[in-house]
């Protein structure tokens, strides 16, 4: 049986097994800490009086709880139910919790945003530091909104896009349907049986759900054409991923699933395209999929991929851009054929 704790480890202790971990693996030793970390986080959250409020979604969702996506994902993005959060304001809208009409959306917005950057501040954080204090784990903490900060003290020196701590980022405009219960282990477990690691069991939203949301966001942002972030290439790995493990093409087939995430941002985002013309998501999910940009924005798309590359966010390192950019052409021409 298991009895020695990774945190319970001398920072010199900790390097040491770390670099273990590196040599039988592909993964660098700086993105196994930061690991740790993350997983760390989950299981006080979900282990509190709110679970039963909070589910975990986007990339953190995907590559640690359904595996469908193998890049290193950094931060962690959980919904918070926003009939918990602000009951008052979301009596007699229904199951969906959305406001009845674009009109009040920005009093919703706001209203939900001062009552969670409230509820991330009294309830979140204290929880959060007294189950890593608990565990073993000491860090700096801090709270920007609607986000956790999560500092530790690291054994590794990061690089690239990948910094110590994790930012714990909560939503509340989303009802995070649907959901499942899934495990989150360490990805140095594997590599180092002999010791223990932090494990978690969070509600996670589906990943057909999360798959539609990734299309949607994509979709904005080619047609939008401004120029784009070097860290937005993720979006298309992600969205390239689930289409091997089958998500894709289950997702697809759903296009109820794919209204809902298009119905949302048309409610609460007011989004207008290059021409300065009013973004349709509804009708985007219906068949007129854009996802893939030309020109100076692709450009910088592969940057960012490259330099996730040679940070190790990556494993395959004979993956390339291109061929993730081509497997999304096919993915937006099945979309588009499908529901034309």
């Amino acid at each position: 049986m298991v009895e020695t704790r990774f945190q319970d480890l001398s920072p010199e202790d900790r390097h040491s097994v770390l670099r273990v971990a590196q040599e039988r693996s592909d993964h660098r030793s700086f993105l196994r800490e930061k690991d740790i970390w993350t997983v760390s986080t989950l299981p006080v959250l979900f282990d509190a009086s709110f679970r039963q409020d909070l589910v975990l979604k986007g990339g953190t969702s995907l590559s640690k709880a359904w595996r469908t996506i193998r890049r290193f994902s950094e931060d962690v993005d959980i919904t918070y139910g926003n009939q918990s959060l602000a009951p008052d304001l979301v009596v007699g809208t229904g199951e969906k919790a959305l406001p009845p009409a674009r009109s009040p959306e920005k009093r919703w917005t706001r209203a939900i945003r001062t009552c969670l950057a409230e509820w991330v501040r009294k309830q979140a954080w204290p929880v959060v530091e007294e189950g890593l204090s608990d565990a073993g784990l000491a860090a700096r903490y801090r709270a920007e909104t609607e986000r956790l900060h999560v500092a530790y003290e690291p054994v590794f020196e990061a690089r690239g896009f990948v910094a110590p701590e994790v930012i714990v980022e909560f939503g509340a405009r989303s009802t995070g349907e649907p959901h499942a219960d899934r495990s989150v282990v360490c990805d140095a477990a594997e590599t180092l049986p002999d010791l223990a690691f932090p494990e978690a069991h969070p509600i996670v939203v589906s990943a057909e759900r999360t798959f539609w949301k990734k299309v949607t966001a994509i979709h904005v942002f080619c047609r939008q054409a401004r120029p784009p972030g070097e860290r937005l290439s993720r979006h298309w790995h992600d969205l390239m991923c689930p289409g091997e493990e089958g998500i894709a093409a289950q997702a697809l087939d759903n296009q109820a699933l794919g209204l809902s995430p298009a119905h949302h941002k048309a409610m609460f985002f007011d989004e207008n395209d290059a021409h300065g013309e009013r973004i349709d998501h509804e009708a985007a999910v219906s068949g007129h999929f854009q996802l893939v940009r030309e020109g100076a924005g692709h450009a910088v798309f592969a940057d960012g991929y490259a330099k996730k590359l040679s940070d190790g966010m990556l494993p395959d390192k004979n993956e390339l851009f291109n061929v993730e950019i081509e497997r999304c052409t096919q993915i937006q021409a099945r979309a588009n054929e499908t529901k034309a």
